[in-house]
């Protein structure tokens, strides 16, 4: 009897804490000052790369935004602040927008990515605005390389959508291929040739592989989660439940060849080949996800945390490391005890859309050009003055 009245007070205060989360979303956190070696390192990144991180976080909003920053860590700032779970940014192959998820109607946990009818995907331009949304019922929204089709699951089944016209093609029936009920098909990333899904299956299965569209045959790669490709499709990697970490659950990033789709190294009952091993940092926060290579497959940048498995709801760190060099010079580059997740990561100069004012400007310049050229002046300075006028009205709508 003592025990039945011990598991139901469990449950009720299991029940209570759901209750609370589901009310509540995330933890916020706060700021935190990094070490004198993790400044130190921070300020050695700097210059090494330019680029951006867009990804998500609880930090401002419980619920979680799109945020963005240099990819040295610097001019961290928010580009969405919506009541809703904003989360999974990715950012076009051009640098100019970001595609995301948005729940439906306030607080979701991402344990509910499985439930296509609670999201959406949206795009917006990569300084925030521009705000729109492209697919109902749908998660793990990804770009193919021309910058013109998304691919994104809904479930058991995986899709492509043209931008432009809105045309769904249906790439991946999971049911069908694996001849299995309730399989679901998580972050499907197709690989640049589109020959190819790297999958995580979930539901009733629970393993990584490869999916070959032609010729309808799967390639487990082992267990754990978030597989996906290189740049070039010549390397897949993923996380995998083995490593270091303060955790239950340590996990590590493996990395491996891949050739024609499929993965070349193998990790079996002997153990992980040391040249698989991509990274697994020291020390107890080294529970690895989200883990995202740079375009140029230079750069890794990705989240670890030393407690808790949540992605939403725990202290994930983002760090940076130019693969090759010693894990000693992983760089932390978040400081906030806000739950941090699901990075990525663009290289280049961030398009910059040229303002209202800065166009006016840039008339007012040609005018006085015009005028050293030999037109009338007065004609010239009635164009000037209709600009000043026109400078004033988009610095009041500014403001």
């Amino acid at each position: 009897m003592k025990m039945m009245k011990f598991a139901k007070a469990s449950l009720i205060a299991a029940l209570a804490c759901s209750s609370v989360f589901a009310q509540q979303g995330a933890p916020k956190g706060a700021a935190v000052d990094p070490t004198a070696d993790e400044q130190k390192a921070l300020d050695a990144l700097k210059g090494k790369v330019e680029g951006v991180i867009a990804w998500s976080t609880s930090r401002a909003n419980s619920h979680h935004d799109i945020w963005l920053m240099n990819a040295d860590g610097s001019n961290a700032h928010a580009l969405t602040n919506s009541d809703n779970v904003d989360w999974f940014p990715r950012i076009s192959p051009d640098g100019s927008k970001v595609l995301f998820n948005r729940s439906k109607g306030g607080w979701v946990p991402e344990n509910d990515a499985n439930y296509p009818e609670k999201w959406e995907l949206w795009t917006m331009d990569i300084d925030g605005s521009n705000q729109v949304k492209v697919v109902d019922n749908a998660t793990w929204g990804t770009w193919r390389p021309d910058g013109k089709t998304i691919v994104f699951s809904r479930a058991g089944k995986v899709f492509t959508m043209d931008l432009s016209s809105k045309a769904e093609s249906l790439v991946l029936d999971g049911e069908v291929a694996f001849n299995k009920k309730d399989v679901i098909l998580q972050e499907p990333n197709m690989s640049p040739d589109g020959k190819h899904l790297a999958i995580t299956l979930r539901g009733s299965m629970r393993e990584t592989g490869v999916w070959d569209l032609e010729k309808k045959s799967w390639t487990k790669s082992g267990d754990g989660c978030q597989i996906d490709w290189n740049f070039d499709g010549s390397k897949l990697y993923r996380v995998n439940p083995t490593g270091n970490g303060g955790t239950a659950a340590p996990s590590e990033i493996l990395w491996f060849s891949a050739k024609d789709g499929k993965q070349v190294e193998k990790v079996g009952f002997f153990g992980i080949p040391k040249n698989v091993r991509l990274m697994d940092l020291p020390g107890r926060r080294s529970h690895e996800y989200f883990p995202r290579l740079s375009p140029d497959g230079q750069w890794l940048v990705w989240g670890a945390t030393d407690k808790g498995h949540d992605h939403d709801m725990f202290d994930y760190e983002l760090y940076m490391w130019k693969i090759g060099e010693p894990v000693e010079t992983a760089t932390r580059i978040t400081y906030h005890s806000g739950n941090d997740r699901w990075p990525d990561i663009w290289l280049g100069k961030v398009p910059v859309k040229e303002t209202p004012a800065a166009a006016v400007a840039d008339v007012k310049a040609q005018a006085v050009t015009a005028i050293a050229g030999g037109v009338s002046e007065a004609k010239m300075d009635e164009l000037i003055q209709a600009i000043d006028r026109l400078t004033e009205a988009v610095k009041a709508l500014n403001k």
